[in-house]
């Protein structure tokens, strides 16, 4: 009897043991409603990706209008520009297919070379000047505990003041007659200064201005980079003996650079595509001495109409910018990831 009813049992019933050839128990397909941990895992993740899915549609729904406006006021008259530099495109809206013609007439052209010349002096002047200043300013205010605003607002005026007032403004302090700084000059017992009429110093003056009309805003740049350098690190500097030049040089500059990096991208392109100022203060004089790149551009497209020769000479520019950037980045910013 006892050996019938032990016979009477299936097998994999009652003694815990899985049937042969069936899954194995917690196994895919033995779970709550015939799924397994697999299935349960790949169901979460996938209602976990619904959320990600509307935040990045969220996100581009408010990124759209200005990608749109990219798009349309930034990205479309490049593509523009480089199709009518490849033409010889009148005023008419007549043009003519000329291929690489108009960059063959750059490369004869002496007044593209001097043009180039004197934008390359003007960026070598510009660029120190502005980050100099701008950093030396970033330190003062960093260490500076009173006023902190009033003074970083101060600073920053002149960046956000018109360029062609500040033009005129500095036009009439390097003035020879009437000048402010030829009237400081006489107080002192020099004779006047021709600065914007002399070849030599028709570039470091404007230089000059334009950097007290730009350094605010690398100012505040590297004033939020200073303060995002931690305090523990100067201190143990400063425990170890290390002078405050020390500490700038071998703890605050390592530190900065990344953002030094970005401020000197950022002045160096506002170096080649300088124009107000000159256009403003000396229209181009003395005898080209101030005649830019982008002055030489102005010139073509919209005073000879050759918006063909002009949009050539746009797109090298931006080749030059191109290439002087990726060798600030070869150079400095190399270390600043």
């Amino acid at each position: 009897m006892r050996k019938a009813a032990t016979d009477e049992i299936a097998p994999g019933e009652g003694d815990g043991r899985p049937e042969a050839g069936g899954p194995p128990s917690g196994a895919e397909g033995t779970g709550p409603l015939g799924r397994g941990p697999r299935a349960a895992t790949a169901a979460a993740g996938a209602r976990s990706r619904i959320p990600r899915r509307r935040e990045a549609l969220t996100g581009l729904a408010f990124v759209a209008p200005m990608l749109v406006l990219f798009i349309v006021f930034r990205f479309g008259p490049t593509l523009g520009a480089a199709f009518l530099s490849v033409t010889d495109y009148r005023l008419s809206g007549e043009w003519t297919f000329i291929g690489a013609g108009n960059y063959t007439r750059l490369l004869g052209d002496d007044l593209f070379w001097e043009s180039l010349g004197v934008t390359v002096v003007y960026t070598a002047l510009y660029v120190p000047m502005t980050v100099a200043l701008a950093l030396g300013t970033a330190v003062l205010l960093h260490r500076t505990l009173w006023m902190r605003g009033f003074f970083r607002g101060l600073f920053f005026l002149p960046y956000v003041t018109s360029i062609v007032l500040a033009a005129v403004i500095w036009k009439w302090i390097y003035e020879v007659q009437d000048g402010l700084l030829n009237a400081s000059l006489g107080l002192l017992g020099a004779g006047p200064v021709d600065f914007l009429g002399s070849e030599s110093l028709v570039l470091p003056s404007i230089a000059a201005s334009s950097a007290w009309k730009g350094f605010g805003y690398s100012m505040l740049i590297l004033l939020a980079g200073l303060q995002s350098i931690p305090r523990e690190v100067t201190e143990a500097a400063t425990i170890d003996g290390a002078s405050g030049w020390q500490r700038f040089r071998w703890v605050t500059l390592p530190l900065l650079r990344p953002v030094l990096f970005f401020v000197l991208v950022i002045e160096a392109i506002l170096g080649f595509q300088v124009f107000d100022a000159m256009y403003v203060m000396t229209a181009g004089g003395p005898v080209r001495a101030s005649y830019s790149l982008v002055y030489f551009l102005y010139d073509s497209g919209f005073k000879f109409f050759d918006f063909g020769y002009a949009s050539a000479v746009g797109l090298v520019l931006f080749v030059i910018v191109l290439v002087f950037s990726l060798i600030q980045r070869r150079l400095i910013g190399r270390d600043a990831d």
